[in-house]
């Protein structure tokens, strides 16, 4: 059964270390447990736009999270802006939406092992002209886009010597500006480039002659419960040593990046 719940509300970390939620038991006692999505999150935590139905690796895990522990599942709707908020105000009890792992990050959450890996893809429009190669992106005049609270933002931020940085606030804002003009290129990871290239007729993907940024995925909890956390990794190990890990993978061609 699932239940869909709207993200809302802020917090803080301060309130959260006042305020300890003893999430195991929380979730036997309400028979739910929470888990915070992002629904445009292509093989990840997709919502169909056709059917409305959620689809994607973590959708798959976390019905499986649910069903080991004897508990249905809430899907609360959000994004990487809202991330931290989410972690640090009790809105859910995990993010399962390929959350990289970051060290600004792990100021505002705890994660699990890794269960994915992947470095930074480029997506430029097939017909614009001066992106044969990775290096033809920074280059004088070339506007490149990523979104805000993606690692993407601050890996390109450090790299990019000659192009322009653009941040945006929403997803599809990305490739909306490519697709007006506004930009030349727009950065992501092999989930969404899978996305763009699947989904649309104008959309090429350029890797990297060596992976750029790989960054570990994994579930994220809230800070300072590890009873909770260590009831996480058993799962993810528990699923990768099953098989039940490897097929959702395989199932939304993810097994490219699938963490050993």
């Amino acid at each position: 059964m699932c239940l869909p719940v709207l993200l809302a509300g802020t917090g803080g970390a301060a309130e959260q270390a006042e305020d300890r939620v003893d999430h195991l038991a929380a979730i036997q006692a309400r028979g739910t447990v929470r888990v915070c999505i992002w629904p445009g999150y292509y093989s990840i935590s997709y919502r169909n736009p056709r059917s409305g139905t959620l689809e994607g690796i973590d959708i798959d895990m976390a019905h499986a999270l649910a069903d080991d522990l004897g508990v249905t599942v809430a899907f609360v709707d959000g994004s990487f802006a809202e991330l931290v908020a989410a972690m640090t105000s009790d809105l859910c009890d995990i993010a399962m939406h390929g959350v990289g792992v970051r060290e600004d990050r792990a100021q505002s959450m705890a994660f699990s092992e890794p269960y994915l890996t992947s470095g930074i893809y480029a997506v430029v429009d097939r017909h614009t002209e001066g992106f044969d190669q990775w290096a033809d992106i920074d280059a004088p005049g070339h506007v490149v886009v990523v979104q805000k609270g993606t690692y993407m933002e601050p890996e390109m931020r450090s790299r990019l010597k000659q192009a322009e940085l653009m941040v945006v606030d929403q997803f599809r804002e990305r490739e909306e500006a490519v697709i007006s003009g506004r930009a030349d290129v727009f950065m992501t990871d092999y989930p969404y480039g899978r996305r763009m290239v699947d989904l649309t007729d104008w959309a090429r993907l350029l890797k990297p002659s060596e992976p750029v940024a790989p960054t570990d995925y994994a579930y994220a909890v809230p800070l300072g419960d590890p009873a909770w956390l260590a009831r996480i990794n058993a799962f993810v190990r528990t699923v990768k040593a099953d098989g039940r890990l490897r097929a959702a993978a395989t199932r939304h061609g993810l097994l490219p990046i699938l963490a050993d």
